[in-house]
C-alpha cells in the first residue's frame, strides 16, 4: 500500500494496480493459468532482476554476493522508475511483447492476481521454498487461485508511533488501544507546557494510495471490510461508516491537523520527528530514521511504536510488501529459481534488515534477541502483519483505489457527508469485477 520502506525502500504499499479481467479486456494475456499447472524450469546462464530504483542500497550488494558465487550465471539489476505505476507498466509491456529482457520481477504485493491471471508470471513450485517458515499472511500475498506465483521478499505493516516522554509525564503508562483512548490521551498531553502547539494525530491523507490505505485501516479497525475475500464491496455497512466518521470527525475536532490532508508518509514522519505530533501512523521505515542522532530528529529516545488503535481495541493495518516473481517469457529459468531462493533467504533478509528497515518475511527473525535489541519495533511489527488485512482483491484495482481516494477525500474535506461518500463509493465498487 508502498505504500514505503519500500516507501523508504520506495513504496510498499503505495502502488496502484489495474487488475484487468481477462474476459473483459483480453489484453496481452490469453486465458487464465489452471490452478494445478506449473511451468518447467530449465536453462542456466545470465539473468536480470527488474525492480524500482533502490535508494536503500541493499539490492546491488545482494546481487554482487550471488554473482561472486555464480560467475557463469550472473544477475544484472535493471532499475525501473521509482513510481510504482511506471514500474508496473514497464513490466506489463515487457510481458505483452513476450520479451525476455526481464527475468525476475519485483512485484507489489497487490499485483499477484493480475500478473498470474494474465500468465505474465509462472506458477512456482511451492514445495521448493521454505514457506512454512514465513508469516502466513505474507505468503498469501504471493498466491492466486491456490497456486504460488510470487515469493515474499519484504512485507510491511502500519504502526502507531507515540511520544513516550509526553505520555509518561501526563501520567499515561501505555499507548492507546482505541480511538477514544487516543483522543483522551491527547487531551491530557496537550495540557503539558512541553506540548504547546502540538497536534494529536496524523496519517497519510493526501489523495493518493496512502489515503486508500488509511481509509481501509479505519474501516477494518472498526470491524468492517472494504471488500470481502471475493472482491464484493461492503462500504455501505455501519462499520465502514464508523471508520470514515473517525477520520472525518477527527479532522473536524482538531485531533487531525487540517494540513494533514496534504500528508504523505514523509510529511507525517518529518512532522513527528520535529515534535509537532503526539501520535502518527506510519510504516516501520520511520523507526530508524526518527532514531538518528545526526540532528535530523528532535525525538531520539522519546518515542516508541504500538499497534494501530481501533474502535473497541487494537486496529488492523493494511498489508504491504514486495514479492519476487518469474517472468513467463524469461530464459534461464533454472538459474532464476535458484536466485529467487537466494535473494529471499533468511540470511539475506537479516543482512537487508541491518541496512534498511524492510519488514522480514521469516518468523524467526522477529524473535531473534539480537535483532529485537537493535530493532525494538520488531515484535509490534510482527503483530501488525499478523493482523493486517490485504487491500481490495479486485481486478480493476486502479479504478477501485481512485474511487476510494475520491470519496474519502470528499468526505474529509467536507464536500460530501460520510453517508453520501460511502453510498457513492459502494456504487462505484459494485461496477468492478472481483479477482476470483
Amino acid at each position: 500500500m508502498k505504500t514505503r520502506t519500500t516507501r523508504a525502500l520506495q513504496s510498499s504499499g503505495a502502488a496502484a494496480v489495474a487488475l484487468a479481467a481477462l474476459a473483459a479486456c483480453g489484453a496481452g494475456g490469453g486465458t487464465e493459468a489452471p490452478a494445478g499447472q506449473s511451468a518447467s524450469f530449465e536453462g542456466r546462464g545470465p539473468i536480470t532482476y527488474a525492480a524500482g530504483k533502490d535508494p536503500s542500497g541493499v539490492v546491488q550488494p545482494t546481487i554482487d554476493r550471488w554473482n561472486k558465487l555464480h560467475p557463469k550465471e550472473k544477475v544484472t539489476f535493471i532499475q525501473l522508475p521509482t513510481d510504482p505505476d511506471a514500474q508496473r507498466q514497464q513490466m506489463i509491456q515487457n510481458a505483452q511483447t513476450k520479451s525476455d529482457a526481464y527475468t525476475v520481477l519485483s512485484l507489489d504485493a497487490v499485483w499477484t492476481s493480475e500478473f498470474a491471471a494474465h500468465r505474465w508470471i509462472d506458477r512456482l513450485p511451492a514445495d521448493g521454498f521454505p514457506l512454512q517458515k514465513m508469516l502466513k499472511p505474507i505468503v498469501e500475498t504471493g498466491k492466486y487461485r491456490g497456486g504460488l506465483y510470487a515469493l515474499p521478499w519484504t512485507s510491511d505493516g502500519g504502526m502507531l508511533y507515540y511520544r513516550t516522554d509526553l505520555l509518561k509525564k501526563a501520567g499515561i503508562d501505555k499507548p492507546p488501544a482505541t480511538w477514544v483512548q487516543m483522543k483522551s490521551d491527547c487531551a491530557k498531553v496537550k495540557k503539558l507546557p512541553e506540548a504547546k502547539g502540538m497536534s494529536c494525530y496524523a496519517g497519510q491523507f493526501q489523495k493518493y494510495e496512502g489515503l486508500t490505505v488509511n481509509f481501509a485501516e479505519a474501516v477494518n479497525s472498526a470491524g468492517g471490510v472494504v471488500t470481502d475475500a471475493k472482491g464484493k464491496p461492503h462500504v455501505d455497512s455501519p462499520q465502514a461508516k464508523k471508520g470514515l466518521d473517525f477520520l472525518v470527525g477527527s479532522l473536524k475536532d482538531g485531533t487531525i491537523p487540517k494540513d494533514a490532508v496534504t500528508y504523505q508518509e514523509e510529511d507525517g514522519r518529518r512532522a513527528f520527528q520535529a515534535g509537532k505530533l503526539i501520535f502518527e501512523r506510519n510504516w516501520p521505515y520511520m523507526y530508524p530514521l526518527a532514531s538518528k542522532k545526526d540532528g535530523s530528529s528532535k525525538i531520539v529516545g522519546k518515542f516508541s511504536a504500538a499497534p494501530l488503535p481501533g474502535l473497541s481495541g487494537p486496529g488492523a493495518s493494511s498489508l504491504g510488501g514486495h514479492n519476487v516473481a518469474l517472468s513467463a517469457s524469461a530464459k534461464n529459468k533454472a538459474t532464476a529459481i535458484d536466485f529467487m531462493k537466494f535473494f529471499t533467504s533468511a540470511e539475506n533478509q537479516r543482512l537487508t534488515l541491518a541496512s534498511a528497515p524492510a519488514a522480514p518475511t521469516y518468523e524467526a527473525l522477529y524473535k531473534d534477541p539480537k535483532l529485537v535489541e537493535q530493532y525494538p519495533y520488531l515484535p509490534i511489527l510482527k503483530q501488525s502483519i499478523l493482523h493486517a488485512v490485504p487491500r481490495p482483491r479486485v481486478f480493476e484495482y486502479g479504478d477501485v483505489t481512485a474511487a476510494i481516494q475520491r470519496e474519502t477525500y470528499a468526505a474529509m474535506t467536507g464536500s460530501k457527508s460520510t453517508d453520501q461518500a460511502l453510498k457513492d463509493l459502494q456504487k462505484d465498487l459494485q461496477r468492478q469485477p472481483a479477482a476470483d
